[in-house]
């Protein structure tokens, strides 16, 4: 069993009586192995492996435990276990209990939101402040959704200081439209999951569980705390470090760890300090300026390897890029696996210039959040057009492959989507196929001065400009065909999808679905748009060898999602596993290039910490808007301490491209390294 190779502090841990238990684990100290024992001791006392909730930020994480439960119990067993993020147990457990939810990202809603902001004038205000651009808004929403459970949006903004106040009526009006159209349309996004399940967890009467674990439960928000509560469980095990909690700009709230000795009745906390990880210097590095932070509980790391160990190095040079160059100099001259060294950065910017150093140096090297296969846009446009298939009320689906008709922009695209919904009665399949008898199905816009919204009256064209294009009499009839703005190339973009969809939707098959995509007219108009942008020289001209090459390419994209489609029984399960997995998916070998908060829970032998310069390190902009010392000062901690056996931190004086002077980090003042 797992707990004959926990230490005396691990056990008392994985073995504790049912009830409210924390367990502080600070970095390295086998905090993993301490959440597998405790499964394995709960099935070895009888708890039914479906009463276990494992919750996790990753579902990798999650995977990589249960993995490891199962060299202890059968296979069978184990996977009856409920587990992974926080959205996708909500997305498991709402289907299971018969919600409908067509999922969405946050780059999706962006747009949906695009197209109720831009209807709004603000000009009418005269405040001396501009409204907040639609972007910006959805994201601002979302943080909202996740501090808070108890204010309104108005409400919370007017808390955050906002010099928005004369706005509020309209934003709230734009997010009530958002909220009805995201119902009508059946859109969820990742927060409408946890709020629904927490609805569910507190109406439900047989949602019930033995014990709910939660990792990293520094990170948690106050969206996911309220989710937590809610479940109606006899036991609660929670495991975190509040020194590693790094997601603030995110909505995580420290004080959920903190308070937990009083927020639970008898609750109790444990500690790990044995440091199984780094060398002793890197740690005592690391605790030096963690130190400076309030010390929510008791804790004192210990260091159980033992031998020779390197020191930390600090890395000083008088230019920026002359940094970057050093550092991959010395990279390329290291014995260390080129998949154990990590460069890890605060700030993005930072990463171009190292990155473009390695390679200049013939050294290969993959950058977490860069450009995946699912982000190119070929693979998107196919995922796109199954998506409408798999839900005709996708509006934003139906949008997306909009952006490759002539003429036919998001604005008009959105109209034309919610004047077929409207002809086929909440499916835009019955709106092409059996419309309804209504001669106007463009909706007329509603006139609010205080709201920000204006007339704009529809003009009709005559469908006589479309007859010697080829249409069937069908589509020549809808109604859609007379929107005055609608052109000769948009009307045929939307023939060929009509076609697309006419004998797409028998095909319930994922594989068989996405054949019928590439294969199909609409599809091969927009490969063949991407293909001729990409063969564009500068003088305007097409290489028309390059455009096929690009072709070739769209298409072998697309022969993979096929093979990826390929285990799953239904596209509807496919397109889910897509949206709740595509953050966790990163391509490339070599070198890791890791922002601190993706370097989070890795560890390597051999790490370089850059552009430790005040300001950038920590983020003097960030905690301008809302950050904090003490939340700079805990990322710092992580990324010192991901290094098992040697760290290197460096900084530059100056920048001779922006001619910016440079100070050093007040954290390696702290650190002893610099007195």
């Amino acid at each position: 069993m797992p707990l004959s190779r926990l230490n005396e502090e691990q056990k008392l841990a994985a073995t504790a009586p049912a009830g409210a238990n924390l367990i502080i684990a600070s970095a390295g100290t086998g905090k993993t192995s301490t959440i597998v024992a405790r499964i394995a001791y709960l099935l070895g006392q009888g708890v039914k492996p479906e009463h276990i909730l494992l919750l996790t930020f990753t579902n990798k994480a999650a995977s990589e435990m249960l993995e490891r439960v199962e060299k202890y119990f059968d296979k069978s067993t184990v996977s009856k276990i409920v587990s992974g993020t926080f959205h996708a147990v909500s997305y498991k457990l709402l289907k299971k209990y018969g919600k409908k939810i067509s999922l969405k990202q946050p780059k999706d809603l962006k747009i949906l939101l695009k197209t109720i902001h831009a209807r709004r004038r603000f000009d009418h205000i005269d405040s001396g402040v501009n409204p907040y651009q639609s972007s910006y808004l959805y994201d601002l929403f979302s943080l909202y959704q996740n501090s808070t459970i108890e204010l309104s949006f108005s409400e919370w903004l007017k808390e955050e200081d906002s010099e928005h106040g004369v706005y509020f009526d309209i934003y709230d009006d734009i997010f009530e439209e958002f909220q009805g159209l995201k119902k009508e349309y059946g859109y969820v996004d990742f927060n409408d999951l946890l709020i629904m399940m927490r609805s569910l967890a507190l109406k439900s009467e047989d949602l019930k569980f033995s014990e709910v674990l939660v990792d990293e439960y520094q990170d948690t928000n106050t969206l996911q705390g309220s989710l937590i509560d809610a479940f109606d469980k006899r036991s609660l095990f929670c495991v975190g470090d509040y020194d590693q909690s790094i997601y603030a700009f995110n909505g995580a709230n420290i004080e959920i760890i903190g308070s937990f000795a009083t927020r639970y009745k008898d609750a109790k906390v444990f500690t790990l300090n044995k440091n199984y990880r780094s060398s002793s210097k890197i740690l005592s590095l690391a605790n030096r300026v963690i130190e400076h932070n309030p010390r929510l509980y008791e804790k004192k790391l210990e260091v159980t390897r033992e031998g020779e160990c390197e020191s930390p190095r600090l890395l000083i040079y008088d230019e920026l890029f002359m940094q970057y160059k050093s550092i991959s100099s010395m990279i390329k001259d290291s014995m260390t696996p080129h998949h154990d060294i990590a460069v890890i950065f605060r700030n993005n910017s930072s990463a171009d210039g190292i990155e473009a150093t390695l390679r200049e140096q013939g050294l290969t090297c993959k950058r977490k959040g860069g450009v995946s296969f699912f982000d190119s846009r070929e693979v998107k446009a196919m995922i796109d057009l199954v998506s409408v298939v798999v839900n005709p009320k996708d509006m934003m689906s139906f949008i997306h492959v909009f952006e490759y008709a002539k003429g036919v922009g998001s604005s008009l695209s959105r109209e034309i989507f919610e004047a077929l919904f409207e002809l086929g009665d909440g499916d835009i399949y019955r709106g092409f196929f059996h419309p309804r008898d209504i001669p106007n199905p463009f909706k007329q816009k509603v006139k609010n001065y205080q709201l920000g919204l204006f007339d704009e009256c529809h003009e009709f064209g005559s469908t006589s400009r479309f007859y010697n294009l080829g249409f069937d009499e069908t589509f020549l009839s809808n109604p859609i065909l007379k929107h005055a703005k609608l052109s000769v190339e948009g009307a045929k973009f939307i023939y060929d999808f009509y076609k697309f969809l006419k004998n797409s939707t028998r095909i319930k098959n994922a594989k068989s679905l996405i054949n019928h995509v590439m294969s199909a007219e609409v599809f091969n108009k927009i490969a063949d748009t991407l293909a001729t942008m990409r063969a564009t020289r500068k003088d305007a001209t097409v290489d028309e060898e390059l455009k096929k090459e690009a072709r070739s390419r769209i298409f072998r994209k697309g022969h993979l999602l096929k093979d990826l489609a390929d285990g799953y029984s239904s596209s509807e399960k496919f397109l889910n596993a897509l949206t709740l997995g595509s953050s966790e998916m990163s391509e490339g070998e070599g070198i890791n290039l890791l922002s601190v908060h993706a370097s989070k829970g890795l560890e390597f032998k051999e790490v370089y910490v850059i552009d430790l310069m005040d300001g950038r390190f920590p983020n003097r902009k960030l905690m301008s808007k809302g950050g904090s010392l003490e939340e700079e000062r805990r990322l710092f901690y992580v990324a010192t301490t991901r290094a098992k056996d040697k760290l290197a931190l460096s900084y530059a004086k100056f920048d001779k491209i922006k001619k910016i002077q440079y100070v050093h980090s007040p954290f390696l003042n702290e650190a002893k390294l610099i007195t």
